[in-house]
Formats: C-alpha cells, sequence, structure tokens
C-alpha cells in the first residue's frame, strides 16, 4: 500500500487528535502500526471491529503496510451477527476492544491502549489474492456474508482522486462523522492520511454537545455527512453556528432531497463555505461523482460529474449506450478504483478482478445537456438508512430467521415491513432497530393478512407499495 508505506515523511505533523484528548504524529502512527503488525507476522486475515480512534487506525494502516487483509466491522455489530460472520470467514485474528473480547473464541496476546489483539481458533492458512488488500461488508447493519473485494489499487486510485478534486492538504483538520468501516467514512480518513492531515477522531454524536466542543477547539476545517446528517443539522440550526475555520463540508450516501440540498448550498454560499455533493457505492471503493461547489445552486440535485480518472455512461435494458440527454437508463461506471466483486465466503478470497474496472451500478439516472448525472431510482432492492446502505432482501431472511413472515420495501431513510404476524408490530419494530442497530425512526411495520405474491410465489412488492 504505496501511500500507506510513505507517511513517515509527515513525521512533523499529527496524524490524529482524539476527543479524549491523546495525539498521535505520523511517526507513532507508523511505529505503532508495523509494532501491531510485527505481532501477527504474516498475511493472512484478521478482522478490525472499529470506532473512531487511535487503536482502530493504528490496526487500519499496520495490516495494511504490511500486506495483512482487514475486514473492517463496526464496532456495535450485534455478538449474533459478528459470529456469523467469523464462521463464514474463520479469520486467524481479530482486532478489537478489550470489553468485547468475549465475543471472539481464541486467545489474547497483543495490546495497545484499549485494543487486544486475539488468535483465534481458525487456521491462519488461507489462501489470498495478492491484490487483495481490503473487505468492507457491503450492508454493514445486517452483517451480511458478502463483502467487497478491494485491491490496493483501487483504494490507492480513489484516494488520489478525492484528493485531486477537494484539494486536500495537510493544513485540513477533518472531523470524523461516519463509522470507519463505513466506505465513506474511511475514504475520509484515506485521502487526509494521504496529505498528513490532522484528523480529529471522535465517537460522540453531532447531536451531542461534545462533538461540538470538539470540532470548535480543534479548529475542524470540514466534515462529511448522509442526508440524515443534514436533516439533524437543519433542526439543530447548524448555519446560526460561529465555526470559522470550516471551508467546506460534504454529502453522499443518498440523495439528498430536492428542497434540503438546495437549502444547504445556499447556507454554505451565504457562510463562504463549499457544500460538495458526491455520490459513491463500496463496489467503486467509495467515491464516484462530485459536484463542484461552484454548481452546487444551478445543478441543485445533481450528483454531478465523474471523479478524475473516472467515466460514466447510462445504458438501456438491451445495454445500448444512450446518447440522448434527459434520457433515463442504468449507470454504468469505469475507473481504478472498482473493486474486484464480491466474496460470500472463505474461499472467494482467493478470486482475481471479476469487474475488469468496469461497474453496472443497478441506480437508474439521466444527464443534462452540459454531461452533470442525475440519479432518479434505484433498480436493485436497497435503501439508504441514515447513510447505511440496508439490503431489503437481507432484512427479509434476517426477520424471517426470527420467525417472521415479513416482505420489506421503502426509499431512502425509510423502511416499510407487511407482516402476516399480526399483532407483533411492535414486537418486530424492536427487532429490527436491534438487528440492523438503527433508530425506530427508519422502520414503519404494518400488519396485513396476506402478503401478495404471484403464481410463482415471489412477493408483489409494487401491491405492497400502494397499500
Amino acid at each position: 500500500m504505496s501511500y500507506f508505506n510513505r507517511i513517515e515523511q509527515f513525521s512533523n505533523f499529527f496524524a490524529v487528535t482524539q476527543s479524549d484528548g491523546q495525539l498521535l504524529s505520523y511517526q507513532a502512527l507508523a511505529f505503532e502500526a508495523d509494532k501491531l503488525a510485527s505481532a501477527i507476522g504474516k498475511r493472512t486475515l484478521v478482522f478490525s471491529l472499529c470506532s473512531n480512534s487511535i487503536e482502530s487506525l493504528v490496526g487500519y494502516v499496520g495490516f495494511l503496510r504490511n500486506d495483512i487483509v482487514p475486514v473492517l466491522v463496526d464496532n456495535k455489530l450485534t455478538p449474533e451477527l459478528f459470529t456469523n460472520l467469523q464462521e463464514t470467514y474463520e479469520p486467524a485474528y481479530v482486532w478489537l476492544p478489550e470489553s468485547l473480547k468475549d465475543m471472539v473464541p481464541g486467545t489474547s496476546f497483543y495490546s495497545y491502549g484499549s485494543y487486544t489483539l486475539i488468535k483465534t481458533i481458525y487456521s491462519e492458512n488461507i489462501d489470498l489474492n495478492p491484490e487483495l488488500g481490503l473487505l468492507l461488508t457491503t450492508s454493514g447493519s445486517t452483517g451480511s456474508p458478502k463483502l467487497v473485494r478491494q485491491s490496493y489499487r483501487n483504494i490507492e486510485a480513489n484516494t488520489e482522486s478525492i484528493c485531486e478534486y477537494l484539494k486536500i492538504s495537510s493544513s485540513d483538520r477533518p472531523i470524523t462523522t461516519l463509522p470507519m468501516s463505513y466506505t465513506y467514512g474511511l475514504s475520509i480518513i484515506n485521502s487526509h492520511l494521504n496529505k498528513g492531515s490532522t484528523i480529529l477522531m471522535t465517537d460522540y454524536s453531532f447531536m451531542q454537545k461534545e462533538f461540538w466542543i470538539f470540532l470548535k477547539e480543534n479548529k475542524a476545517t470540514t466534515f462529511g455527512g448522509v442526508p440524515y446528517t443534514y436533516q439533524m443539522l437543519k433542526r439543530l440550526r447548524f448555519f446560526n453556528m460561529e465555526i470559522p475555520s470550516l471551508k467546506y463540508l460534504t454529502q453522499a450516501g443518498g440523495k439528498l432531497s430536492y428542497e434540503l440540498s438546495l437549502e444547504v448550498a445556499t447556507k454554505c454560499k451565504e457562510k463562504g463555505l463549499d457544500f460538495i455533493v458526491m455520490y459513491g457505492q463500496t463496489e467503486a471503493t467509495a467515491r464516484m461523482s462530485y459536484l463542484p461547489a461552484e454548481y452546487a445552486i444551478e445543478k441543485c440535485g445533481s450528483m454531478g460529474i465523474a471523479i478524475p480518472g473516472g467515466e460514466f455512461w447510462l445504458q438501456d435494458d438491451d445495454g445500448n449506450k444512450i446518447v440522448e440527454p434527459d434520457t433515463v437508463g442504468e449507470l454504468v461506471y469505469k475507473g481504478e478504483n472498482v473493486t474486484l466483486g464480491y466474496a460470500q465466503c472463505k474461499a472467494d478470497l482467493s478470486l482475481g478482478d471479476e469487474r475488469k474496472g468496469i461497474l453496472v451500478t443497478g441506480d437508474m439516472a439521466k444527464f443534462d445537456v452540459d454531461g452533470f448525472y442525475s440519479i432518479v431510482g434505484r433498480k436493485k432492492r436497497f435503501v439508504k438508512l441514515f447513510g447505511s446502505r440496508v439490503n431489503l432482501d437481507e432484512t427479509e431472511r434476517l426477520l424471517q430467521d426470527k420467525g417472521y413472515v415479513c416482505a420489506c420495501c421503502g426509499i431512502d431513510d425509510r423502511m416499510s415491513v407487511y407482516t402476516e404476524n399480526i399483532g407483533k408490530e411492535a414486537e418486530i419494530h424492536k427487532v429490527l432497530s436491534s438487528l440492523l442497530n438503527l433508530n425506530m425512526t427508519a422502520f414503519a411495520v404494518q400488519g396485513i393478512s396476506a402478503i401478495p405474491k404471484n403464481e410463482a410465489g415471489k412477493t408483489l412488492y409494487s401491491q405492497l407499495e400502494n397499500l
């Protein structure tokens, strides 16, 4: 991982300022990262339970600098779902908070800060493709065993593009607002480490006053958010705050409503801030497009243009390229950040590049006469709930495993669940919130006499959406 192997050049800078007061220089980060990796001593598979902490960062940097392949998992994932992931992939080691070590069968033998490294009961013998650098979940909240296989080149190419269009420098001080295990949150970390910036790391929510105290005292220059972030910032009257250090805000993780996007863009212009809307998927490492700040109002609602080094086009149902503006088709992206493919079990980690740099996104889009793209819908069955992409089919499976008969559909930030278990709506509501680790306001549960099916036994979601 070439740019992680260059971080010593920033030896005079701090890599991290943490909200508990801890500081870590780039030199110390490289030292502690390599020390942790040397405790493992070979290329193998590691699970890393992430928080926005120095310990998580040390693990991530150490693994990638030393050709160890991590699976980044949110440390809030339920023990049940985490156990399912472990049994599917059998990691040789797990890096996690000391307080969670009982979730892993094995022996703790190395510690740093509040984290410990566990040698599991599983074998270290694993066939890892030489290009494979990192594994991220496609749907972090459900604990799905489906992972995205990212190569070292994928990460570096996307990092270089993000640094270019955001003009990131060592003077930037981003604050963490998103989980490190989430592709958007991780891309913020990657791009700023690449330029010697100081990352302000905290697990405080922007709904807590401690977050804003930390942000102001440490002169944050930027932060990123998903649509839910900006909905909450409006409630908090964010634009009435005086934060002179801020330079720009970014938004991704789902489409922001036109009205709110225009309001944020207008307020940012009044405050002298840049507002940059972006579009991405884990399958493209992180980012695929951005809307330059100077177009935030004029092209409001657009996801913008392809990132440097990337290319978009649209195709119709027959795979033909669409050339007329304002014609809806499926969005296709080409770039070095397009990942190798999926893994659904341990054996898949030996697979090579299955996508060859081209990603058919599953999103329906159109472009205008100026070449700016806009998402108009989703072809696949996913919704974004507070920035977390949730697979509706996977959610149905989880509920079925709990003994419920349900069908799920919805839009971004709102999942509708229809159940034949009449009288258990409140119970299902709580189970969903717990399983997906999301606020209950993300779900609406309704009892119905029978879930509509066709002759083949497939659920007729279009009928449910009209209820």
